[in-house]
């Protein structure tokens, strides 16, 4: 049996940015959401969090999983979730691209405390500000 120990932290948005997590408590619904079905299905979320427009997450990826799937499980299985709960006046969808770096895991209590912080940075910067520094940041930038 293989040892893989490799944290992501991917970050997607919602469909054209729209602000459909639009309070405190619905977010926190589906961050559980998205953890415990997670858990279903073998996918290790160690850290969801994120604000209005986006999702942050940090997982430990297993041997066996790819990238491309995790990110398309937990994408569509929790919009599909969003819409069964009715508290979007649109269809809710999330954007199909997504962002994602390894983690190493002497930076681990550093990201988690930035994903664990989303409610307070977004009262300071945008999404899209953010996106950009984190491209930037991992020469993925413009």
């Amino acid at each position: 049996m293989p040892y893989l120990k490799i944290f992501v932290h991917f970050v997607w948005s919602t469909k054209n940015r729209f602000p459909f997590l639009n309070t405190s408590d619905f977010r926190q619904s589906v961050w559980k959401h998205i953890y415990e079905y997670g858990r279903t299905k073998g996918i290790l979320i160690d850290t969801i969090s994120g604000y209005e427009d986006h999702c942050h997450c940090l997982i430990l990826l297993r041997a066996t999983q790819s990238v491309s799937k995790v990110i398309q499980l937990i994408k569509g299985e929790s919009s599909n979730w969003i819409n069964k709960q009715k508290v979007c006046h649109e269809k809710f969808e999330w954007q199909c691209e997504y962002f994602g770096v390894s983690v190493s895991e002497s930076d681990l209590d550093k990201v988690r405390r930035y994903i664990n912080n989303q409610e307070a940075h977004h009262k300071k910067r945008s999404f899209d500000e953010e996106f950009e520094r984190l491209l930037r940041k991992y020469g993925l930038g413009k």
